[in-house]
């Protein structure tokens, strides 16, 4: 691979290519790919998804927005730590026009809609999803479809919804968002499609992050950016874009530092004993005198924290630029932080977090709600949806369809396409939604 290559600006429809020299720097192409994310419909839903804990009605527990705007800061910050060196290593990509802040742009947009794909309720929502069609009323489906469109629907993943949202054709919009190419390939964490599942340890097979709704759209973008292939044609895989390892490890360190002071403010977490977790993170940059001056956990916990991520954006930083050639070659396996210094106190607080927050009594509480809610949602949708397709729906499911987006009001010829309409309208509602809607379906509450 090769960062011209990487770096396109090309955007779905263009018949020619954009070159980084002729673009406005007061509206640079990646600079637009950030506006576009923060002000779509899917990305506003964010401020009332869960993050970590579900409906949490204190006033500084994270949301999927909050979360989100955070990762997005800190892949910036990467995307220009990396850039400067690579525009020093490679005079040509100066010479193009190319600037070392184009590098974090591309990071801080990929990062900005990293779970713009996460149906309601977390990743408890996308099992509840794929639960629905593993094991509940949508097993009926299995017959009709391909195995790789079964797949789909049964480990349902946020990932590769993100990916549809953002490049998804509808009536009078073409790709989606229309965001540029590098944009979109520093999304894809799995670049792989949901078959064969997790066949290798290579970081790629972790997940899967395309429906096979999308698998041309994306072997397109693959092409353009000159990803290279995983496997054979016949299972469709590539190795991931280069910035896709800076926007996951922004993601990661977010994700377990930040759920962690969360933790900390909600009581979850013992403050003297996460002190001490988070401290083993920042010995070496820790100012004591400064510490100990502040007498509110609140304050405490915000310094220590300010201060692990600023050494864990400097290590993963560290480790692409020293592994930045094997990372080009696609021969680089892991996620950053694995081979980071740090990956000791890291997994020590991603165990407590999972003790202490994730299976907390008020989030596993919250979870099984949203499994109920989201299984009767589906069930509601897909089944009036289906049967105006059929020419057999009742008066309850026209009134039902009704509620749904005017473009998904058609149904679609095939039926993966039609349930996975249904799958992308739940997956956009916000938790207060889903559950608002839920309600006045069962006829709780009426407005």
């Amino acid at each position: 691979m090769n960062w011209e290559q990487l770096l396109s600006l090309k955007r779905y429809g263009d018949t020619k290519s954009r070159l980084r020299r002729d673009q406005d720097e007061t509206r640079l192409g990646f600079e637009v790919d950030y506006d576009r994310i923060i002000f779509s419909d899917s990305f506003r839903s964010l401020q009332d998804k869960t993050q970590v804990v579900p409906l949490s009605k204190t006033d500084f527990v994270h949301t999927r927005l909050t979360h989100s705007l955070e990762v997005s800061v800190v892949a910036r910050s990467l995307g220009r730590i990396i850039g400067n060196k690579i525009i020093a290593k490679y005079p040509d990509l100066s010479e193009k026009g190319y600037q070392a802040n184009d590098f974090g742009a591309i990071v801080a947009a990929a990062a900005l809609a990293h779970d713009i794909g996460n149906p309601p309720f977390g990743h408890s929502g996308e099992k509840a999803i794929g639960e629905y069609f593993k094991s509940g009323n949508g097993k009926q489906f299995k017959g009709n479809l391909t195995d790789k469109q079964w797949q789909d629907l049964i480990d349902f993943e946020g990932n590769a919804n993100g990916f549809k949202i953002l490049t998804e054709n509808r009536e009078g919009v073409k790709g989606g968002l229309r965001l540029s190419y590098a944009t979109l390939g520093a999304f894809m964490k799995y670049p792989k499609e949901s078959l064969p599942k997790k066949p290798t340890n290579h970081i790629v097979d972790k997940k899967y992050g395309v429906f096979q709704s999308e698998v041309n759209s994306f072997k397109d973008v693959a092409n353009e950016l000159g990803l290279i292939k995983l496997r054979d044609d016949k299972h469709m895989a590539y190795k991931r874009h280069p910035l896709a390892y800076l926007v996951e490890a922004a993601d990661d360190i977010c994700y377990t530092i930040i759920d962690f002071e969360d933790g900390i403010n909600l009581g979850l977490i013992d403050e003297a004993f996460a002190l001490e977790y988070l401290i083993n993170l920042v010995r070496d940059t820790i100012n004591s005198e400064k510490y100990y001056k502040l007498k509110s956990t609140k304050d405490r916990v915000s310094y220590l924290r300010a201060l692990a991520i600023g050494n864990l954006i400097n290590e993963a930083a560290k480790i692409f630029l020293d592994n930045e050639e094997i990372i080009l070659r696609g021969e680089f396996n892991t996620s950053l932080l694995d081979k980071c210094k740090y990956e000791a106190q890291i997994s020590d607080i991603i165990k407590i977090s999972i003790e202490k927050i994730y299976r907390s009594k008020e989030v596993v509480e919250k979870e099984i709600a949203g499994y109920r809610i989201l299984s009767d949602l589906l069930d509601v949708f897909i089944n009036a949806i289906n049967n105006t397709y059929e020419g057999t729906a009742s008066n309850y499911d026209k009134l039902i369809l009704l509620l749904l987006p005017e473009n998904f009001q058609n149904p679609k010829e095939k039926l993966y396409d039609r349930i996975f309409s249904v799958c992308s309208f739940i997956s956009t509602m916000s938790d207060g939604y889903a559950i608002l809607l839920f309600n006045k379906i069962r006829g709780i509450e009426i407005s």
